[in-house]
């Protein structure tokens, strides 16, 4: 039975974005007879609004979708801990000071997701009295699992690559987790078997896929469809206010009609899905 999911973080309204992998997430698991799943992903500190995930909820049932609930992020701290640990006592994470402004000043490699760590603080002595973030040692991490493979559903099989990636943060200064630990750990929990997201996360697999096989845990299969795109040829984003669904809804817009139009590949004037 395929088992899919949405993950919105409550630091911002959703969008049509982020209607598309809802739609699409929901159908690949219901035209099969598989279970579509919500998980709020709420550990973005301050940024995260509580009020939101009933908005969501909102818009998701306005959209015409059905679900399942599972625990949010923000219950399920002991178990990054406790997977961070198991990390840590095999030498295989380490603290790091480095603010974004050090690694983008130092840096000189580049990789799917910007300036790729230099490994400033790997081996230094780092006073772990002040807050650190714990990066994970990939070269080391790779030399324990050796080569790995993932799916993805459109794209075929993979290669893990995570060293084009770099030594990325798996916990912390100002949150509990990092994205790439929390939403494995989550997946692995919540049963998933097919992680339905955005291609503009595709890379990010290659270290979920990694962290997969260091903490042995299931691998489901993937797929990473397209984004949609504003008239600049931009994916759609909370940062830049696009048109969020809580204000269709309100205006009295058919969400039904939204999540029909979603599935026949037809949007807004400006708006197109990404090509390849």
């Amino acid at each position: 039975m395929i088992v899919t999911r949405f993950a919105p973080s409550p630091n911002g309204s959703l969008h049509l974005g982020h209607a598309v992998s809802a739609v699409i997430a929901h159908d690949l698991a219901k035209n099969t007879g598989g279970r579509f799943l919500l998980r709020i992903e709420d550990i973005d500190g301050a940024r995260s609004r509580p009020e939101l995930a009933d908005e969501f909820r909102a818009d998701l049932r306005w959209l015409g979708l059905e679900w399942g609930e599972v625990a949010a992020q923000s219950s399920r701290l002991a178990a990054y801990d406790a997977a961070a640990e198991h990390l840590k006592s095999a030498g295989l994470l380490y603290p790091c000071q480095c603010t974004r402004a050090d690694i983008k000043a130092a840096a000189t490699q580049f990789g799917p997701e910007g300036p790729v760590y230099p490994g400033t603080c790997k081996g230094a002595d780092i006073d772990l009295s002040a807050p650190v973030a714990w990066r994970i040692d990939v070269d080391a991490a790779v030399k324990r699992t050796g080569d790995l493979e993932w799916v993805d559903q459109l794209a075929g099989a993979q290669n893990a690559q995570p060293q084009e990636l770099g030594d990325v943060v798996l916990m912390r200064k100002d949150a509990p987790a990092s994205y790439h630990l929390a939403a494995t750990i989550d997946d692995a929990a919540d049963g998933v078997s097919l992680v339905t997201r955005g291609r503009d996360l595709f890379a990010a697999t290659h270290i979920h896929r990694l962290l997969q096989a260091l903490l042995d845990l299931p691998v489901p299969q993937w797929h990473h469809h397209h984004l949609l795109l504003d008239e600049d040829g931009r994916k759609l984003a909370k940062r830049r206010n696009s048109p969020s669904l809580a204000d269709m809804r309100e205006s009295g817009a058919d969400g039904a009609k939204i999540a029909s139009d979603i599935r026949l590949g037809c949007f807004p004037i400006g708006m197109s899905l990404q090509e390849d």
